[in-house]
């Protein structure tokens, strides 16, 4: 595993839950490609087509909250994020995560120091997360 990701951001809000990652009326979709265009839906519908492959999805506090379903790290995945960096997560997203291949990474006040479009850099041996526009280090 590579242990130094970096990736454009997106930055959603607090208490995401899997619904919002995954709505369940696609719980019946197969194919990979349309799991990953639906992501992010509950938050907003444009997410997905945007999002930028290796991105880095942050997020505030309790994100992956709600049920168990996996599918929520599978979209995440292959809607072509790399990582998810959060104040805090639901424990059973975070397993679910690791288990999948999504990294998770918990930073805390993350999401109130950084907007859209900005790119982070992930040391997961170091433990750290900077900002590169602004030089920050976590």
């Amino acid at each position: 595993m590579n242990t130094r990701l970096e990736g454009k951001i997106i930055v959603v809000g607090k208490n995401v839950d899997t619904d919002q990652i995954y709505p369940g009326r696609f719980l019946a979709v197969t194919d990979p490609k349309e799991i990953g265009s639906h992501c992010l839906w509950g938050v907003s519908e444009d997410i997905a087509a945007n999002f930028p492959k290796g991105g880095i999805v942050v997020a505030g506090t309790n994100f992956g909250c709600g049920s168990s379903r996996e599918h929520a790290p599978i979209a995440l995945l292959n809607m072509g994020a790399s990582a998810v960096v959060a104040e805090s997560f639901a424990r059973i997203f975070f397993r679910n995560s690791i288990n999948l291949g999504l990294v998770p990474v918990t930073c805390r006040g993350i999401s109130q120091k950084v907007r859209d479009g900005q790119t982070l850099t992930l040391d997961l041996e170091e433990g750290t997360v900077t900002v590169n526009e602004t030089g920050e280090t976590y």
